[in-house]
This record gives C-alpha cells, sequence and structure tokens, in this order.
C-alpha cells in the first residue's frame, strides 16, 4: 500500500457520462454515510431505539451537516468564495469543514431529541463511533482531490501531488504528507475505541431502566467527550504539517486553535465526570 500511495497520480473523476462527472470525493461521501448509518443502527438496537428513529435523524444530520460543513469552509476562505461566488455550489470539488459539520449536527441533534423526548446524551453517543468511521472513510476522498496534504517529506509513504495543486514554493517538491492518511487511521483508531467504550457501557447498563441511570447517563457523556478530546488532539497535532490554507490568529491555524479549545474543554470535562463518579462511590453505603 505505500509503495502504491507514493507512485499512484490519483484523478478527482471516477468516471463520466457524457457531460456528467461522477467524482471519487462524493463516493466517499456517500460511503462514508452509508458505514457511519450502518453502524449507529446496530448500536441504537442494542439500546432499543428504533431503526425509524435513526433513519428519521440521520435525514437532518445528513442535510444539516452537510449545510453546516459548506458554510464553515465558505466562512473560512471567504475572500476566495467573494471572487468565485459559483464555486460555493461546487461540493465535488472539495470544502466541507468537519467542525462545521459537528457544530450543525450537535444543534439538530439538541432539537430531534427535545422533540422527540430522547436522552440527548445517548443518542449522540451512539452517533458518535459512525461519525469517526465516517470521517476516516471521507477522508480518501481528499486523496482523489489531492487536497489537505502536508508539507514535503522524504518518507516512503510520501504522495506525489500535482503542480496545479501545490503553493508556488513547493514546485521543486516530490513527496508532500498524506495527513488524509493519518487523519483516516487516527479516526478509525477513535472508532475502534469508542465501540468498546460502547460494549462495555451495554454490559453494565443496558438491562435498567434509562431514566434511572445517572451513572449511565454519565458514560453516555464521557463517550461524547471521549470522541471530542480524541479527534480534537488528532486534528490539532496534523495542523502543524498541512500546507492548506486556513485563517490564522496569533500565529496558529484556526482549526488547530479550535481544536485546542475543544479538547482542553473535553479533557475537563472527563476528568470532572470520572471525578464526580468516584465521589459516589465513597459515599455510598
Amino acid at each position: 500500500m505505500l509503495n502504491f500511495l507514493h507512485t499512484f497520480n490519483p484523478q478527482p473523476i471516477l468516471f463520466s457520462f457524457g457531460p456528467i462527472n461522477i467524482y471519487w470525493y462524493g463516493l466517499f461521501m456517500v460511503l462514508g454515510i452509508i458505514a457511519a448509518l450502518a453502524i449507529t443502527i446496530k448500536i441504537a438496537a442494542a439500546y432499543q431505539i428504533k431503526k425509524d428513529t435513526i433513519f428519521d435523524l440521520a435525514f437532518w444530520l445528513i442535510l444539516f451537516g452537510l449545510f453546516g460543513a459548506r458554510v464553515y469552509d465558505v466562512f473560512l476562505e471567504y475572500q476566495y468564495y467573494i471572487n468565485h461566488p459559483s464555486d460555493v455550489f461546487k461540493i465535488w470539488q472539495g470544502g466541507l469543514a468537519i467542525h462545521g459539520a459537528i457544530l450543525a449536527g450537535i444543534i439538530t441533534l439538541w432539537i430531534f431529541t427535545k422533540k422527540q423526548k430522547l436522552n440527548f446524551w445517548l443518542l449522540t453517543s451512539i452517533i458518535t463511533p459512525g461519525l469517526a468511521l465516517g470521517q476516516a472513510i471521507g477522508r480518501w476522498g481528499n486523496y482523489f482531490n489531492q487536497e489537505l496534504f502536508g508539507l514535503p517529506t522524504s518518507l516512503p509513504w510520501g504522495i506525489p501531488i500535482a503542480i496545479y495543486n501545490r503553493r508556488a514554493d513547493l514546485i521543486t517538491a516530490q513527496y508532500f504528507h498524506p495527513t488524509f492518511l493519518y487523519e483516516s487511521l487516527g479516526s478509525l483508531l477513535i472508532f475502534i475505541i469508542l465501540i468498546f467504550i460502547h460494549r462495555l457501557i451495554i454490559k453494565k447498563c443496558n438491562q435498567k431502566p434509562i431514566s434511572l441511570l445517572f451513572t449511565c447517563s454519565r458514560a453516555y457523556m464521557l463517550t461524547v467527550f471521549f470522541y471530542a478530546f480524541g479527534y480534537s488532539v488528532l486534528r490539532f497535532s496534523l495542523e502543524f504539517i498541512r500546507i492548506d490554507f486556513a485563517p490564522t490568529i496569533f500565529g496558529w491555524r484556526w482549526p488547530q486553535l479550535i481544536s485546542l479549545i475543544i479538547s482542553l474543554i473535553s479533557l475537563f470535562v472527563i476528568i470532572y465526570v470520572f471525578s464526580a463518579i468516584a465521589k459516589d462511590k465513597r459515599q455510598r453505603p
């Protein structure tokens, strides 16, 4: 595989029907959504949540998640889109920011759980493994678009990038860090960890009424913040080598700064919840 990445020159178009082009980016987006939905339905069944509920939620999450991801990316690169307004609608060319999708998804989840009278933290924790898996798959679309690559590298898994996709100061470089691959593998690891956590939760909590599971509700919350912490640390680290455009504040790339803030908040919540659980255990007779 490493040799394949080192020598293969990906093209964004999978195949064409006359004037209609089918893009690799779109294919991996669809595959990521299908995989996320399948794993979410499976996890939800273990919590006695109906498949129809997940399908209803998935419709709104996909709709507003894509919308939020695009709006967030346009916001970050507003100077480009001001001069190229028609490109706002060309999502097959890339430009879906995960932080925007997550923010829109949280708002959608909150409204959905309130209307359906469901446990927000339970439903959010059920979705997070699928989100991580979908990210792991979807990042391969960036590879075929030759975007979101990193600094030049001499490592054997460095990938070639077409000259027209590089910055002017990197014309002489040969290979670049496959940051899409790093994030894909990191997201896959997060997915595996979250599945393991859910297995523990289901084993300990699933036989009791959800309304009485105060400690299990904490476990649902921990699952969500484990995802937020894990992905934010991953993204924070990768921003050191990513070279795509991003606004900077005090020398920090905007996605890196947001990831740092989220990781610190998540770590605080994780420590706080564990402390509360330990305190409860000490107070029990």
